[in-house]
């Protein structure tokens, strides 16, 4: 009877221990960390995965409150695929660095539960080199996602609200470089 007991007495704890199954898309927990992008088409705001991905959080979240993308743009715009911004430096997709200083960047994090989903938010990288993610981030736009790329980049974000903004940004004119023609 005692073993029945203890065994009735886990399981509401092993219940609530679990919690609700983790789904990348749902809305962020009150007192979590946003950010909130501010471009010239409206409001995107992002969640992060700061247990999943963490120093790709810490790497954002650094640089923004460092100021280091303010007055940044989307400095590459393929339509049914990524919007990509963050090169502080240069300003072009050539430029940027992590929140350790010039020269520096982390390395992927790779968690299976993060998938390159509709809104997904993930750290661009210089080339093949898996360990180069600096300060540029890109937005997944397609609504049935990038899957190619899970594994491959780091997902750190979400994008919860805004996917309107980041739509309207798709559609801005680009050169041959998939560079926006306006900032």
């Amino acid at each position: 009877m005692k073993k029945l007991l203890a065994i009735l007495l886990a399981i509401p704890l092993l219940l609530t221990a679990c919690g609700q199954p983790f789904n990348q898309t749902d809305m962020p927990e009150k007192g979590e960390k946003i950010a909130v992008l501010t471009t010239n088409h409206g409001v995107i705001k992002m969640k992060f995965f700061e247990d999943k991905a963490p120093e790709s959080t810490r790497n954002f979240l650094t640089l923004a409150e460092t100021g280091k993308y303010d007055k940044t743009v989307f400095h590459r715009i393929v339509p049914g695929f990524v919007i990509q911004g963050g090169d502080f430096t240069q300003h072009n997709g050539t430029g940027g660095h992590s929140y350790k200083g010039p020269g520096t960047y982390i390395g992927l994090e790779v968690d299976d539960e993060l998938k390159h989903v509709y809104g997904a938010v993930a750290m661009a990288r210089r080339g093949n080199d898996i360990n180069s993610n600096g300060s540029q981030f890109y937005i997944v736009t397609p609504e049935n996602g990038t899957h190619m790329l899970d594994g491959q980049y780091t997902v750190f974000g979400q994008v919860f609200e805004g996917m309107d903004v980041v739509e309207k940004i798709t559609k801005v004119e680009t050169d041959a470089m998939e560079k926006p023609k306006e900032d």
